[in-house]
């Protein structure tokens, strides 16, 4: 005899053939991907290496969209109000999804841990400090000299407050006992812009968007951010780290960058954009790609690990911010 929970048993198995069917089907039309800051920087150069990949493994157009401005929160925010399909999703950066809010205090549009639904990780590598070609500093030490000597006269842009780049000159001033003046601008193409004129002196920013410009010799290379020199890239086995430069200081800073997605996208949406991106970052034409200038694939192996990983970032950059004593209020 068919009772009343017996319906009701049967009705709560039905969605589950239409989530598996929705999980195949998706995409059915093109999916764009937000980088939140101007053309021309290492979020969007990663964006658009991202976007050629995946559209064969999706079967799909993807497409780039820039909203930068408001250090990515404008870019960040947008994708968490927008629609939770999986159409629209972000390609964010570390300073981004955990530092940002504790540099908008009462500001910060969303909290990216709540708001935003985590994928996986895409790329991971650290940061280089460049100066114009025409400066004289030949070394990291020459370059501390010179700051040292006239407190306050050499500048640094960075692709924001609070970014990578601001906060590993933060760590750097403090731990060389140096004050060179930092110039933030709306992402890193128009910081790289204005070094290659000369209107700034030098730039600590990740590694894809310097290392054009470091092989045809218009920057030169003087340290990297993290620890130890990065080898993979092979202009810059000669570059020190930080423990050979500033020994004790305990630096090693390291960027990455992540896909999230809207939060309360379905999770076999997720699923089966954490598959293509996975395909993709596994990929050797996509290391081939990225390895020359200065970044490393990295996936996480579910969502969930991503997720367990970005609460950890959370508290490490929240004390790199303090330490900065960077507000955007």
């Amino acid at each position: 005899m068919t009772t009343r929970r017996t319906l009701l048993q049967a009705a709560a198995l039905l969605p589950l053939p239409f989530v598996a069917r929705a999980q195949a089907a998706w995409p059915t039309r093109p999916v764009r991907i937000i980088v939140p800051f101007a053309p021309g920087g290492a979020v969007d150069i990663t964006g658009r290496l991202l976007a050629e990949r995946l559209q064969p493994v999706l079967g799909q157009s993807v497409l780039v969209d820039n909203r930068g401005g408001a250090g990515g929160n404008i870019g960040a925010d947008a994708v968490a109000k927008a629609e939770k399909d999986g159409y629209t999703i972000l390609l964010g950066s570390a300073s981004i999804l955990a530092a940002n809010k504790y540099l908008y205090r009462r500001s910060m549009p969303l909290d990216p841990i709540r708001d935003l639904a985590p994928v996986t990780r895409v790329t991971t590598g650290t940061v280089l400090l460049v100066v114009n070609a025409q400066r004289p500093w030949r070394t990291f030490a020459e370059l501390v000299a010179a700051a040292k000597a006239d407190p306050g006269k050499l500048s640094m842009g960075s692709s924001g407050t609070g970014t990578v780049s601001h906060l590993t000159l933060s760590s750097v001033n403090r731990a060389a006992g140096m004050d060179i003046t930092h110039i933030p601008y709306r992402g890193g193409g128009p910081a790289i812009t204005d070094l290659l004129t000369g209107t700034i002196d030098m730039m600590f920013d990740v590694i894809p968007a310097l290392m054009p410009h470091v092989r045809e010799g218009r920057f030169r290379a003087l340290a990297v951010g993290s620890a130890d020199r990065v080898t993979y890239v092979p202009e810059l086995r000669d570059v020190p780290g930080m423990k050979e430069v500033l020994p004790g200081s305990n630096i090693d800073m390291q960027s990455w960058y992540a896909i999230n997605a809207p939060a309360g996208t379905p999770a076999p949406v997720v699923a089966r954009l954490h598959q293509a991106l996975v395909q993709v970052a596994r990929g050797d034409d996509f290391k081939a790609r990225l390895e020359p200038l200065g970044f490393t694939p990295v996936w996480d192996e579910s969502p969930e690990a991503y997720g367990r990983y970005l609460t950890q970032q959370d508290a490490l950059w929240r004390g790199l911010v303090e330490q900065s004593g960077a507000t955007l209020d």
